[in-house]
């Protein structure tokens, strides 16, 4: 099925009582971009590799909405364009222009497999589960992976960075956290490294299924892990959930705004001599991070990079 696009031209300050209007009509699922940035609390909520850089605020915001080809678009628009005029006589709705255009409906959730597929991390063979693993790998350590919906294939710089430091610092029978777990391939290559057990949390409900799905895929029995979603900055029933001074490695591959608040809150979580291994920090951001590390008490013990990207690696003493 075709769909017809259409994208909308309005102003920040009216696009939530624009995007209002459009449900109000039966528009659903309304996308929209617009340049305001992000303040502290979004950050902390982002529990992510990259933070998308975005221009200085314009203004200008843009709503699009999509209609299948079977709808009256015409009545539809005419009802638009008339709840805009009403409104422009008490908010700036701006240039109010509607710009046409079609697309494919597509399997979105599935279509990014095209481009995911297995890879190395040194001498660990990554694999998506709709690939088979080659008759010349089937002597190394193979981790399937879907991440399905939650974040987490491996294949970032980032999450690289941490995999080698866990491979480092892993101790059998050690205990795991992996703060923003995704789809807990953190937590996964930890138990196969010899830890006994592993703890992930995560604001994204999707973690929940693609953590269970990855860990049962690889043989993790239930007993060995645990997922829970929320905000273990400031959320005390996730942090009194995880427990105090019982981790022997602490993993946050996450932003570095984000770790700079996290830093000082985790350190409770961690016992003594316990291994705090972050990432996802740019290198402009190196210095940022190493200080925050710092500041909570902990001993940086390395500081490694791939490309652009950072790991501090730490231990409370």
């Amino acid at each position: 099925m075709r769909w017809n696009k259409f994208r909308l031209k309005t102003t920040t300050e009216a696009e939530d009582i624009v995007s209002s209007m459009l449900m109000d009509l039966g528009i659903e699922g309304v996308e929209i971009e617009d340049k305001i940035p992000l303040t502290a609390a979004d950050k902390e909520q982002m529990f992510v590799d990259i933070l998308p850089v975005t221009e200085m605020d314009d203004g200008v915001a843009y709503l699009s909405f999509y209609l299948d080809e079977g709808e009256e678009t015409e009545e539809i628009l005419k009802n638009v364009r008339a709840e805009l005029k009403d409104m422009a006589s008490y908010v700036n709705v701006g240039e109010c222009t509607i710009e046409e255009s079609q697309t494919e409906d597509l399997d979105w959730v599935n279509n990014w497999k095209q481009f995911f597929h297995q890879f190395y991390v040194d001498d660990i063979l990554i694999i998506p589960s709709w690939e088979d693993v080659k008759p010349e790998d089937e002597d190394k350590m193979v981790v399937h992976i879907d991440p399905g919906t939650a974040f987490g294939t491996g294949m970032h710089e980032t999450t690289q960075l941490c995999i080698r430091q866990l491979k480092k610092y892993v101790t059998d029978g050690a205990r795991i956290l992996d703060v923003g777990c995704g789809s807990g391939i953190l937590g996964m290559l930890a138990l196969k490294f010899g830890a006994a057990y592993a703890v992930g949390t995560d604001l994204d409900p999707c973690a929940i299924e693609a953590t269970h799905e990855n860990m049962e895929v690889n043989g993790i029995r239930p007993d060995q892990y645990e997922v829970m979603i929320g905000n273990i900055i400031d959320d005390k029933e996730v942090q009194d959930k995880v427990g105090y001074g019982k981790y022997d490695i602490v993993a946050a591959n996450i932003l570095a705004d984000v770790l700079t608040v996290l830093t000082p809150v985790i350190v409770n979580q961690m016992k003594k001599g316990g291994i705090y291994i972050t990432s996802g920090i740019i290198d402009d951001k190196e210095e940022t991070v190493v200080e925050a590390v710092k500041k909570a008490g902990l001993e940086v013990l390395e500081v490694t990079y791939q490309g652009e990207w950072v790991s501090v690696t730490a231990r409370k003493n």
